[in-house]
């Protein structure tokens, strides 16, 4: 961290972009708002972009304008305060992890838009984690990959397709530093494969307190395609996804030995990276002088393993053959045969014709292994139950940690505003006690309501832009005519977001149109639905569910009330759960694993209209939003369908548009916002990732690394 009084305005404000610390507080990014709110928003919130393409001296006379000297140095002075701040919660209850940190492996890791390295909800939930695993002074260093083109920009053709388009990242506009090894060179791993070396470099992204290091694989010793091997997230076929995984694991473990980090836990984030148990096991034999099965259960003690995937065909698994090749030289030094090697990642370890699963070997490999919500620790124990046949299903260990979301991510400056007039201004410091959010029912209704349709029209807008550049693209002319009465924000907004996997079912409110018509067209009391996400380049059906969607926005009758908004990312994100009225999601229960983005949308006021799956499943209590169904689950997909449905219409004709509309004299609807101010209430403590973080501390990062083998043979 720079400090000092002689640094000049643009040094500070690259010191604070350097840092994610900036992405959840609005006070610093209203400061390059302010300095030029038309390059801000060229460079899509990229600060680093931003400063590359102003000189200091622009910056000098702008703040003199504006008068942003005493607010640039105040950013400045609180962010060295936050970074050194040695009173938090991991200090006081973390201990005996300062010296030995957990390790947080993850595929994915969304925190901003300007630095797209994330798919979807694996990867936000991720860049919560080290935000509030920052704000809690957890100690705690995030491992991933740093994706040279990320996931893909979405765009839609005249049918409603979807079509895939990748652009490559300048590095130079990214908060990257990189790390060197002990000569001061950039640091390089390295894999040796039976197909030839595997190499990687190193970058450093500071998120907070927290040390995100990302193996990138773009290096001169690398052939073209390892060249090309982090270039895209989820992407390629089964080779190419060992290769990403062996340096997310391996690669990833061999870095904290190079940078002379001992790991007091580590924590799997899904099983894309189990393989860094094995490396850590190896690490341990050469130091110790001790066989594999004896270096391999101490590993497993201190291992924490998350699954996140309640479908089977989600879970990595691969050929003998493909294993062989690339962990061939890897399973020589450890002293295993291919058998024994195969067996670490197979149900049965006698069946030569299974592949190697990754979640397999994550949760043999581990000592504590958690679902992500109360029903998906269930469906886990359900699903994984062959693992351990002796046991009852109840008794297989996979628990369950409910995800939360990082509060002053999501939460609209607006609100937070509003929070802290009747929380206190210290009310994020102690947000998980739920004691501090009685308050809320202190704010006046008009007070709560006019803030949160303040939001639902700067949504309204934001969307609006987004539906005129596609018209423009796609030459919808008709449509660029009427883009000014596109969504009134007098009317019940609902917002329906996620990625296009069929279990999802996003159509679920299609299906019954003349329904759906009747709704959209009523004069006195009717809905809009806003719409967005991608589905996975390679599933075909999930794209079908898509572009039915899309047609029906298209469509003349509809399209100023259902819209579908193209490339979904962090920054549509935040401006749909923090503007809707309700956010609507309807799988198929028991298949969300979670399912966050309704956690965001209640702090800003907005209600859930979902199924009782995930973690509306043990949130709902009839007064805190609303509920599709009774949890039931038909043994036929079809059947559950028609009647999820007809619980939609049933729930929406009589209970959630018949609230809405009830106003008093000045249209303000009391009943309603009193659910508003229940939901936040009953759930805003509750789903955060401060709690979650905390829960994980307590439960499994602290037990983990207190952890004595006692295996002496």
């Amino acid at each position: 961290m720079i400090k000092g009084t002689t640094i000049n305005l643009h040094d500070r404000l690259r010191a604070l972009a350097q840092n994610l610390w900036w992405t959840w507080h609005p006070e610093v990014i209203s400061l390059f708002t302010d300095l030029d709110p038309h390059l801000w928003r060229q460079v899509d919130h990229n600060p680093i972009a931003f400063l590359n393409q102003i000189t200091p001296e622009q910056i000098e006379e702008r703040a003199s304008e504006l008068v942003l000297h005493s607010r640039i140095n105040y950013a400045f002075r609180r962010l060295n305060e936050y970074v050194e701040k040695d009173k938090t919660w991991g200090m006081m209850h973390c201990g005996n992890l300062n010296n030995r940190p957990v390790v947080y492996f993850s595929a994915e890791f969304g925190m901003h838009e300007s630095l797209p390295i994330y798919s979807g909800g694996l990867g936000i939930l991720s860049g919560d984690h080290l935000k509030s695993a920052s704000d809690l002074g957890v100690p705690l260093i995030g491992i991933g990959l740093l994706y040279q083109q990320g996931y893909f920009n979405q765009s839609l053709n005249k049918d409603g397709w979807q079509e895939e388009n990748y652009v490559n990242l300048n590095i130079n506009n990214l908060p990257l530093q990189p790390v060197l090894d002990a000569s001061g060179q950039p640091l390089l791993v390295r894999i040796d494969t039976r197909s030839g070396p595997l190499s990687a470099r190193v970058w450093l992204v500071q998120v907070g307190r927290i040390r995100l290091l990302l193996l990138d694989s773009n290096v001169d010793c690398n052939s073209s395609d390892d060249c090309a091997l982090t270039s895209r997230l989820y992407g390629g076929d089964d080779r190419l996804r060992i290769r990403q995984e062996l340096l997310l694991g391996i690669g990833g473990a061999r870095v904290l030995q190079a940078l002379n980090i001992i790991p007091g836990v580590l924590h799997l984030n899904e099983g894309h990276s189990a393989f860094a148990i094995l490396e850590e096991s190896r690490r341990i034999m050469d130091y110790d002088q001790i066989p594999f099965h004896r270096a391999h259960r101490r590993v497993t003690l201190r291992t924490v393993f998350t699954t996140h995937t309640p479908v089977a065909a989600g879970h990595d698994r691969f050929p003998p053959d493909l294993v062989e090749e690339h962990l061939g030289i890897f399973r020589e030094n450890l002293g295993l045969s291919h058998d024994d090697f195969m067996a670490l990642g197979r149900i049965n370890p006698y069946d030569k014709s299974e592949p190697f699963c990754m979640t397999v070997l994550a949760l043999k490999s581990s000592c504590r292994a958690n679902g992500v919500s109360a029903i998906h620790g269930t469906v886990s124990r359900l699903m994984w139950h062959s693992l351990w046949p002796q046991r009852p299903e109840t008794e297989v260990p996979i628990g369950h940690i409910t995800n939360g979301v990082h509060v002053l991510s999501w939460l609209a400056p607006p609100m937070y505003q509003l929070f802290e007039t009747r929380l206190g201004q210290d009310w994020p410091t102690r947000m998980v006690h739920p004691d501090i959010w009685e308050t809320i029912s202190e704010i006046d209704d008009g007070e709560m309501w006019e803030t949160h349709q303040s939001l639902k029209m700067r949504l309204i807008r934001f969307v609006r832009r987004r539906l005129q550049l596609q018209a423009e693209r796609l030459g919808h002319s008709d449509t660029l005519k009427q883009i000014d009465q596109f969504l009134d924000p007098d009317v019940l907004t609902i917002g329906c977001a996620r990625r296009f996997a069929t279990y999802k079912r996003g159509d679920l409110i299609l299906s019954q149109a003349e329904r759906l018509a009747k709704l959209v067209e009523d004069t006195s009391r009717p809905i809009q639905i806003i719409f967005a996400g991608k589905a996975h380049p390679r599933d075909d059906e999930g794209k079908r569910v898509l572009q039915r969607i899309a047609q029906y926005s298209y469509s003349p009758a509809s399209r100023r009330r259902v819209v579908f908004v193209e490339n979904y990312d962090y920054n549509l994100a935040r401006h749909l759960v923090q503007g809707v009225d309700v956010w609507l999601n309807n799988p198929r229960r028991p298949l969300e694993a979670c399912g966050t983005s309704g956690q965001k949308v209640v702090l800003n006021g907005g209600l859930n209209l979902s199924v009782l799956d995930g973690w509306w499943n043990e949130a709902y209590d009839g007064r805190n939003g609303f509920a599709i169904g009774y949890g039931g689950m038909h043994n036929d997909p079809n059947v559950q369908y028609l009647r999820d449905a007809n619980y939609l219409y049933e729930t929406l004709e009589k209970e959630v548009i018949p609230l809405y509309y009830e106003r008093d004299a000045g249209g303000i609807p009391h009943l309603w916002v009193q659910r508003m101010k229940h939901a936040m209430k009953s759930l805003g403590w509750r789903f955060s990732a401060d709690r979650m973080v905390i829960d994980y501390a307590e439960r499994f990062y602290l037990p983990a690394a207190s952890a004595v083998s006692t295996v002496t043979r």
